[in-house]
């Protein structure tokens, strides 16, 4: 029995964010339902290419990434049969997931007020991109903004003055995905507390709130020290050595992570004399002397190929690792291993990370084509077949 087992969540979200976090409530055996617009669906199922399939049922690859194991019934909730449809649908759920604009959907009937008075036992969580209330409340949020707005950008990227020095925004929108995973973790809290009392919540989570959490060491440097942290492109602002460096054939990245880890380093290096050297023999030496105890690395792993460093490194548990491309990453051996790449119905996906007890918590539903299981979720609330079939000629539902 997987742990979310008999758990029923509505998913009113799109995009990234909130589909992100009821995809990990699928994973963990929730059962979810996420609602599209008739005829267009998320917005992500059209943000291609790449795409996969051809006519109707072709989808960008993006929405592949975040609605595993969901059900997908089309319903147009701007029309009142769709609202009182999907408030129906609240009213036997334990969650509800949405993204809309604060207040945006009041005017159905769809908001926590509305649907928790009829439910006292939901959780119901918004995802917005600055939170229900403040001065930004009315705002639309989205991932490229938070992390200009939230000052992750101005940590990213190579310092100014250098090539190609200036602000960067994150390979993928961490900002959309953390908050989708602080809004599960937040939504389990929910469960086990109505547990004990009976009741719901709601749960209000804002991108630019979890973008100011997630700068973890970066914001308490600032906190501590009063100092802005500067773009130090892949070093590290605490530690060293902590970067790429060039072997004699292509890069490798080395993370030492305290002064018995440097003391090994220098003697695979030839230099065990930067063990008792005042300027490297502890970390923060290493750090305020950082120019120079790089440049004698870098000669000394300049000197040999990333395979012979890979092996010394790793005899003597020091983290290092080649900087892999997507491709090469999901085919090394260790993640062949723990089969992060899946085939679901013919999809190529990767899997999630979670294991409990030796298994994987992993939906095994595919993404959901648009309005694949309209049918049978409005079977399960007792709708007979010529009604939904009236409600599809009133394009009410898809």
């Amino acid at each position: 029995m997987r742990p979310l087992e008999g758990i029923k969540v509505l998913d009113l979200s799109r995009v990234l964010a909130g589909p992100w976090c009821t995809q990990l409530l699928a994973d963990l055996g929730a059962d979810v339902v996420k609602i599209e617009r008739p005829g267009a669906g998320d917005d992500t199922r059209h943000w291609g290419p790449p795409w996969f399939g051809e006519g109707e049922r072709r989808v960008a690859a993006y929405f592949l990434s975040c609605n595993r194991g969901k059900k997908s019934a089309a319903i147009d909730f701007a029309q009142a049969d769709g609202a009182a449809l999907v408030r129906k649908l609240a009213g036997s759920a334990d969650v509800v997931v949405e993204n809309f604009k604060v207040g945006g959907l009041a005017k159905f009937g769809l908001d926590a007020r509305s649907l928790r008075s009829a439910n006292p036992h939901l959780v119901y969580a918004s995802i917005t991109g600055f939170g229900q209330d403040g001065p930004y409340a009315e705002r639309a949020g989205y991932d490229f903004m938070i992390q200009a707005m939230g000052g992750l950008m101005s940590i990213t990227g190579l310092p100014d003055g250098e090539a190609g020095g200036g602000p960067l925004r994150v390979g993928v929108a961490v900002a959309d995905l953390f908050t989708g995973m602080y809004t599960s973790v937040a939504i389990l809290a929910a469960l086990y507390r109505r547990e004990k009392t009976g009741e719901g919540s709601h749960i209000d989570m804002a991108l630019l709130d979890t973008q100011l959490s997630m700068l973890a060491n970066q914001a308490s440097n600032f906190l501590v020290s009063g100092q802005d942290p500067p773009r130090q492109g892949n070093t590290h602002p605490n530690l060293v050595p902590y970067q790429p460096f060039d072997a004699s054939d292509r890069p490798l990245v080395i993370a030492i992570g305290n002064d018995r880890q440097f003391a090994k380093l220098a003697q695979l290096a030839g230099h065990a004399e930067w063990i008792d050297d005042s300027r490297f023999a502890t970390n923060g030496a290493r750090v305020a002397n950082r120019d120079e105890i790089v440049r004698l690395v870098s000669e000394a792993i300049g000197k040999r190929p990333a395979d012979y460093w890979f092996t010394k490194l790793e005899e003597a548990g020091i983290p290092a690792g080649p900087i892999n491309r997507i491709s090469e990453a999901l085919s090394d051996v260790q993640a062949q291993h723990r089969e992060m790449m899946r085939m679901i119905a013919g999809l190529p996906l990767v899997g999630s990370p979670v294991r409990m007890d030796g298994e994987r918590a992993d939906a095994d539903l595919p993404p959901p084509a648009l309005g694949e299981h309209t049918a049978e979720v409005l079977a399960a609330l007792g709708l007979d077949p010529p009604e939904i079939e009236r409600l599809r000629a009133a394009n009410v539902v898809g």
